[in-house]
């Protein structure tokens, strides 16, 4: 569940971005899984679902950690969060910020964090 104002723009790195919506000092926890917003699927709940819900996932959601057979969905905006080698957060556990980051600037993670096999569309 994200933690600070946030809003969705045209991202210069993928289609559609997250973008804070204040300033966030370095260290913020931006994000962190609330089972009231989020939800852990396993790779057997996943394949059970009808298309269109199959692409969806394999779209939004992503491995707890590397090599989990967990995987979550972010149930609000953080699933726009888009990759970047040089991301304004760490994804280890939660979200946090890695400096100070400005309003209006897209928030940036490193996919392979957590999700090293990743397919960039």
């Amino acid at each position: 569940m994200l933690l600070v104002k946030t809003y969705l723009g045209a991202s210069s790195v993928h289609g559609i971005g997250l973008f804070a919506g204040e300033n966030i000092a370095k260290g913020t926890v931006i994000w962190r899984f609330d089972e009231r917003v989020d939800r852990r699927f396993t790779q057997a709940e996943r394949d059970a679902l009808p298309e269109p819900a199959r692409s969806f996932l394999r779209t939004y959601s992503y491995p707890e950690e590397v090599g989990s057979p967990i995987y979550l969905l972010d149930g609000d905006h953080a699933r726009f969060f888009n990759h970047s080698d040089q991301p304004n957060t760490d994804c280890v556990v939660d979200t946090i910020a890695t400096r100070d980051i400005v309003a209006g600037e897209e928030l940036l993670c490193d996919y392979n964090q957590f999700h090293p096999r990743h397919e960039f569309a």
